[in-house]
């Protein structure tokens, strides 16, 4: 039986005084309203009511289920009331996944964020796998792959961002600067892991070009990978958004600025549904528009022939 609705009816008699009072404000019939009640005393195998041609009165085992009654339905209002809300209000725990470059980039966007909508709290996870949001319990996850995991998702194109090869001056002082992609097989060229698989692919109207990076410096972390060319350690390939610090401060120089490698969009991943957590929704529709521009600002300085090597 629904014994939720069961102790409604059970409640609305007690208050009414009678089967047919509460028949009628539940617009229900009295046979309705008489059978639920029966249906109930006899799923708790208990009489609530003593019923007599004039009066209902409350028996014992009555008294108290009434009271629990009122407590639990309360409760029950509650949450409904506060389900009913969440798509309304942004409030409560969201939690994200994140590649570990990309999430550190986007960490200054939640402050803004939460600026905006302070009773929601983060949950921040940087990985670079992209996991499964409806088995990992992720409320978004931004993703760099155009396969969705499931059916029930959601992905939402939030931009584009590509790689840029960069070295040191000290290095490009040392052992010179490329001025095509086929120059670059006679460089040290490090390995970004992970984020990277294969060659680095360079295409023109002549065709493509891949270059193969070494083994002498592997990493599955793009900043340390620009830290290991910072110092000297050979050219690497790296994600705009990583290297625009280190051009600014002058610690790298971007090679072949003609070329943009391995350019991927970028997704929101959500699950699909109806009714759509305001905190998710609201959280989704500020990436939409403040990521790009971020990443505008970026590409302004990696685009910024200031910071180019090329042989004169």
């Amino acid at each position: 039986m629904d014994l939720i609705n069961g102790m409604r009816v059970f409640v609305r008699v007690v208050e009414s005084g009678s089967f047919t009072a509460a028949a009628n404000s539940l617009d229900l019939s009295n046979a309705q309203v008489s059978r639920l009640v029966a249906d109930l005393e006899a799923h708790l195998q208990a009489r609530l009511l003593q019923r007599t041609t004039r009066r209902l009165m409350l028996t014992e085992s009555g008294e108290r289920f009434l009271l629990r009654c009122r407590q639990i339905l309360g409760e029950v209002e509650e949450a409904t009331v506060e389900a009913r809300g969440a798509h309304l209000k942004p409030s409560g725990r969201l939690r994200i996944h994140c590649m570990n470059g990309l999430g550190i980039l986007i960490t200054p966007l939640i402050a803004r964020y939460n600026q905006l909508y302070p009773e929601v709290a983060f949950d921040l996870t940087l990985s670079q796998h992209n996991p499964d949001p409806l088995e990992e319990g992720h409320d978004v996850v931004i993703s760099v792959t155009q396969a969705l995991p499931d059916s029930q998702m959601v992905a939402l194109p939030l931009g584009r961002f590509y790689s840029v090869p960069c070295a040191s001056p000290a290095y490009l002082a040392a052992h010179g600067i490329p001025s095509e992609p086929r120059q670059l097989e006679g460089h040290c060229c490090l390995h970004l892991q992970d984020f990277v698989h294969g060659g680095w692919s360079f295409s023109d109207e002549r065709g493509e070009y891949v270059v193969m990076p070494g083994q002498t410096f592997r990493c599955n972390v793009a900043e340390s990978v620009a830290k290991a060319s910072q110092a000297g350690m050979g050219i690497s390939l790296l994600p705009f958004y990583t290297v625009t610090q280190f051009l600014r401060e002058g610690h790298l120089k971007r090679l072949l600025p003609s070329y943009r490698l391995r350019e991927r969009e970028i997704h929101a991943v959500y699950p699909s549904r109806r009714f759509l957590d305001a905190k998710v929704r609201t959280w989704v529709d500020f990436l939409k528009v403040e990521l790009p521009l971020m990443f505008a600002e970026h590409e302004a300085v990696v685009d910024d022939p200031r910071h180019w090597a090329i042989r004169s």
